[in-house]
């Protein structure tokens, strides 16, 4: 007997609520299956994405740099207390740095539930991070990334390095906290785990064997011969030497300079793009680098108030290698009348001034003829000296210049990219690469760099026109209004 139609649709409609009972059933099953593969996936493969702007949720490729050069384990043990508001941001601060690197890790401690271990290391404030590798410890208070990466620093690296600045002749002093000091920089260079020292080669005879770099920072008077030829054995054995030498100042530093392939112009730097950016004119900005360990992926513009033009011989002495590191824009020029310059008349002179881009710092390597003593090269790498006098092998001297000290002092070190390309010359010089890099950034000002063009487009268009298709459009209202009438 056949069976009616509403037992079939029954039936059907049957089937079909279990098929789509299964259907969900199974989707809800893969959707879960999903996400634990992406969970595991995740896990196993942990990438962080930062779309901030200027990556500030990110470390620095110097913390970076360190992080991933470790050989030893580093820990970072922070104090806190749970009610503080500053221990979330110090929680993620280490957790970024455990996340570049497994030699690295960290332990958050309630400063008030653990006095014990809190009098272990010394700590009687929240907000302290104590940094430990071996026998070593650091401590930070107020953690920041720079902060903790210098603490870093050293903890791992086995002694400090020594910087000297001369002293003398007028130079920058390392005390002076005033704009035209050097205080700034010296507490930059004693960050990046270095010692800083004044040097008189008035009472010295020759530059100490423990100089890692030697620092002329903008002499105003001439070194006597004697403190030139200091300067010349210094090189002779594999020194490392900046020169800062501002326009018109010290010409037997320039002529020094020339031996080597260095060549600081008579001139003056002229620049129109400052005047766009509210500046001086006296105030090139620089945005274009060569290729170089000192300023590889360097992208900051820097600032080089009143400065000269520092170039590459075309063919340098012997056993000398030569480059440009940095040049001007193209709306800059060297000015050669100083006259002009003074009353504030200064302007290009196709026969006499050089048209921009020019150069304002170059960079040599000199291969020394008679190698430094072992002795001396172990006191400059900042590791204890033997008595023994066997020949090392050859080294080479490097030697970099710019055309003004201002640059690096305490008014404008901290200007856009003029601390990190400071920080990079000196690491350079002192042979550890591995430090140059940006450094961590703080909230600090950083110009918009524009050209001549872009500057008065942006001027148009922001100041002129939007007030001006004001001003029409209320014209033409009030005009079809009479009109209406």
């Amino acid at each position: 007997m056949a069976e009616g139609p509403e037992r079939v649709t029954e039936a059907a409609a049957r089937r079909r609520r279990t098929a789509y009972a299964l259907n969900t059933a199974l989707a809800i099953l893969l959707l879960f299956g999903i996400v634990a593969l992406v969970e595991a996936l995740s896990y196993r493969h942990n990438r962080r994405f930062d779309l901030t702007e200027g990556r500030r949720q990110s470390l620095s490729d110097q913390s970076i740099k360190v992080l991933r050069g470790l050989t030893q384990p580093v820990k970072a043990v922070g104090f806190s207390s749970p009610e503080r508001v500053d221990r979330a941001s110090l929680e993620d601060l280490l957790r970024l740095y455990a996340y570049h690197s497994d030699r690295f890790t960290f332990e958050l401690i309630d400063l008030d539930r653990s006095p014990a271990t809190a009098r272990r290391y010394g700590v009687t404030t929240p907000n302290t991070v104590v940094v430990e590798s071996g026998a070593r410890e650091e401590k930070v208070l107020l953690p920041t990334e720079e902060k903790v990466t210098n603490a870093l620093l050293k903890v791992t690296r086995e002694a400090r390095r020594v910087v000297y600045f001369l002293q003398g002749h007028g130079e920058g002093e390392v005390n002076n906290t005033d704009r035209p000091g050097f205080s700034q920089a010296r507490d930059a260079i004693q960050g990046a785990n270095y010692e800083v020292k004044e040097l008189l080669l008035l009472r010295e005879r020759d530059v100490p064997a423990d100089a890692a770099v030697l620092v002329v920072a903008g002499p105003k008077r001439e070194p006597l011969p004697a403190e030139v030829a200091a300067l010349e054995r210094y090189v002779q054995r594999g020194g490392k030497l900046l020169v800062l030498l501002d326009p018109e100042q010290a010409p037997a530093l320039a002529v020094f300079l020339e031996k080597y392939g260095v060549r600081p112009g008579q001139d003056v730097i002229v620049d129109r793009l400052s005047r766009v950016l509210g500046g001086d004119y006296l105030i090139p900005v620089v945005t274009q680098y060569e290729s170089h360990p000192i300023t590889r992926e360097f992208t900051l513009a820097s600032f080089f108030p009143y400065a000269r033009t520092v170039d590459a011989a075309a063919s340098p002495p012997e056993g000398v290698t030569v480059q440009v590191l940095a040049r001007t824009g193209e709306g800059s020029w060297a000015e050669t009348d100083r006259e002009a310059l003074r009353r504030g008349e200064a302007r290009f002179d196709a026969g006499k001034d050089r048209r921009g881009p020019v150069p304002v710092g170059a960079v040599a390597t000199v291969e020394v003829k008679s190698p430094a003593k072992k002795g001396e090269a172990k006191a400059a790498a900042g590791t204890a000296v033997e008595p023994a006098s066997e020949p090392a092998a050859p080294r080479k001297a490097r030697i970099v210049a710019y055309g003004t000290a201002a640059f690096a002092s305490n008014n404008y070190l901290n200007l856009s990219g003029n601390r990190d390309l400071f920080l990079n010359t000196i690491a350079w010089l002192a042979e550890e690469e591995d430090l140059i890099s940006i450094r961590p950034r703080e909230a600090k000002f950083t110009p918009v760099i524009l050209t001549a063009g872009q500057g008065q487009a942006a001027f148009w268009i922001g100041v002129v026109v939007p007030p001006a298709v004001a001003l029409l459009a209320g014209v033409a209202v009030g005009i079809r209004r009479r009109r209406a009438r």
